[in-house]
C-alpha cells in the first residue's frame, strides 16, 4: 500500500490506457487472423492510446492541440482505409473507427473521465465482436420497425417533455400527464407487439393471447373469433379468448399503478383472483382435445400498435373521458357514473379509466372510482363474449359468450365489499 502511495498518478492512468487500448488491438488482431487486411493490432492501439493521453497531457486546458493530435491520427487511418479500399471491393471502416475512439479513451482517462473512457471501451469491443450477431439481427429487423420504433421515441422523447405538467382550467386538464398516460399505454402495447414478433412461430394461438391481452383483449378477442370461424378447435380459441380477458386485468393493474396507486390497491387483490382464475381456466380448457387436427397452432400475425393519429385520438378522448367523468359525478352522482362505465365497456376502456385516475380521490372518491372501473371492466367481458359469438364459429362463439358473461359476474362480486 505505502508503495502505491509513493508512485505517480499517472502510473495508474497511463496503465489503464494501456490496458484498455490492448483489448481493442486485441480483437482487432484476430480479426486480423482471417486473412482480410486490418490496420493496427495490440501494439498499434495501445499507442493511439498513449498518443491520446500524452496530447491531452500537453494540451492542458487548450481545445486545439487535442484537436490537431485527433486530425493526425484520423489522417493515418483514412490513409488506411484508403489502402484497404484499393485491395477490396467491399471494405469495412470499423477498425479505422476504432483507432479514433482509442485516441479518444487516452484523452479521457488523462482529464479524468475514467468510468467513461472504460465504458467506451467496453461498447467498442462489444460492437467489435458481436459483429455477425448485429448483422443478422439487422436482417431480421424490417425497415418499417425501425419507423415504428422511432414513432415511439416521438411519442416519449420528443414530445412529452415539452408540455406543461400543471392543471389548466377547472377541469384540471394537466398536458404533462395527458401524454403521459398515452407514452404509458403505448409502451405496454409497444412491448406486447415486440414480444409477439420476436416469438413470431413459437408460442402459436396461446402465446397470442397473452400478449395480445396486454395488448388490448379486445382486438385479440376480435382477431381470434376471425379466425376459431376458419378452424374446428372451439376449446383452443375460446380458451385463449378468456386468457386474453384475464390478462386485461394485469394490465389495468400496471396502468393504475403507474397513474393512482390509492385506486390501485383497492382493486389489486380482486383484479388478481380474476386474472389467475379466467388464465387458469382458459389455459386448462384451451389443453381439451378437439377434433380438428393441431394445425391451428400458427402464430397471429400483430398489428403495429403505433400510430400517431391513433395517439393523438386517444389523448383527445382521454380528455373527453375525464370531462365526461367529473360532470358525471357532479350532476349526475355515483348512478351516471356506474352508467357511463358500463357505455363505455362497449368500446375501449382505457381512456375512460384512465381518466378516473386522474379523477379519483379528488373529484371523484376512490371507492367510487374503483367501482366504475370493475363496471367498465366487466361491461367489456360482455361485449367481448358478442364480439365472439358474432365472429367465431358457434362452438367457440356459444363457449366464449358463456366463459365471458360469467367472468363479467364474477367480477361484479367485489362491489359487495367496496361499494
Amino acid at each position: 500500500m505505502d508503495l502505491l502511495h509513493g508512485l505517480p498518478p499517472d502510473v495508474f492512468r497511463l496503465t489503464l490506457v494501456l490496458f484498455l487500448s490492448f483489448l481493442i488491438g486485441l480483437e482487432r488482431e484476430e480479426h486480423k487472423a482471417t486473412g482480410a487486411y486490418s490496420f493496427g493490432g495490440v501494439r498499434t492501439f495501445p499507442l493511439i492510446g498513449l498518443v491520446g493521453y500524452s496530447v491531452a497531457l500537453l494540451s492542458g486546458a487548450q481545445v486545439l492541440p487535442l484537436i490537431l493530435g485527433f486530425l493526425v491520427i484520423a489522417a493515418f487511418l483514412l490513409i488506411s482505409y484508403w489502402h484497404k479500399i484499393s485491395r477490396a471491393e467491399a471494405a469495412g471502416v470499423t477498425t479505422e473507427i476504432s483507432g479514433l475512439a482509442t485516441f479518444i479513451v487516452g484523452a479521457l482517462i488523462f482529464y479524468g473521465h475514467l468510468w467513461t473512457a472504460t465504458t467506451l471501451s467496453v461498447a467498442s469491443l462489444l460492437l467489435l465482436d458481436l459483429k455477425a450477431a448485429l448483422e443478422r439481427l439487422a436482417v431480421r429487423i424490417a425497415p418499417n420497425e425501425i419507423l415504428t420504433f422511432a414513432k415511439f421515441l416521438l411519442l416519449s422523447g420528443v414530445i412529452l417533455p415539452v408540455l406543461p405538467n400543471q392543471p389548466f382550467t377547472h377541469f384540471h386538464i394537466n398536458p404533462f400527464k395527458t401524454w403521459l398516460v398515452v407514452v404509458a399505454i403505448s409502451a405496454i402495447s409497444y412491448a406486447s407487439y415486440v414480444l409477439q414478433k420476436l416469438t413470431k412461430g413459437q408460442g402459436g394461438i396461446f402465446l397470442a393471447a397473452l400478449l395480445g391481452g396486454a395488448y388490448s383483449s379486445t382486438v385479440t378477442t376480435v382477431v381470434l373469433a376471425r379466425r376459431a370461424a376458419q378452424e374446428d378447435q372451439p376449446h383452443l380459441y375460446s380458451g385463449s379468448i378468456l386468457i386474453a380477458s384475464g390478462i386485461m386485468y394485469l394490465r389495468l393493474i400496471a396502468l393504475l399503478a403507474l397513474f393512482n396507486r390509492a385506486l390501485m390497491s383497492i382493486v389489486l387483490v380482486p383484479f388478481l383472483i380474476l386474472a389467475a382464475l379466467a388464465s387458469g381456466a382458459g389455459w386448462l380448457w384451451s389443453r381439451r382435445a378437439d377434433h380438428a387436427q393441431p394445425s391451428a397452432q400458427q402464430s397471429l400475425e400483430p398489428k403495429n400498435p403505433l400510430d400517431l393519429l391513433a395517439a393523438f385520438f386517444f389523448a383527445a378522448l382521454f380528455l373527453v373521458m375525464l370531462v365526461a367523468t367529473q360532470l358525471a359525478v357532479t350532476y349526475l352522482g355515483r348512478g351516471g357514473l356506474n352508467a357511463l362505465a358500463a357505455i363505455m365497456g362497449v368500446s375501449d376502456v382505457d381512456p375512460f379509466i384512465m381518466g378516473l385516475t386522474q379523477a379519483a380521490g379528488s373529484a371523484t372518491p376512490l371507492q367510487v372510482a374503483a367501482v366504475a372501473i370493475i363496471i367498465a371492466a366487466a361491461s367489456n367481458n360482455v361485449i367481448k363474449g358478442i364480439y365472439a359469438f358474432s365472429l367465431a364459429d358457434r362452438k367457440t362463439g356459444t363457449q366464449s359468450l358463456i366463459f365471458l358473461v360469467a367472468l363479467a359476474a364474477l367480477s361484479l362480486v367485489p362491489i359487495l365489499w367496496i361499494g
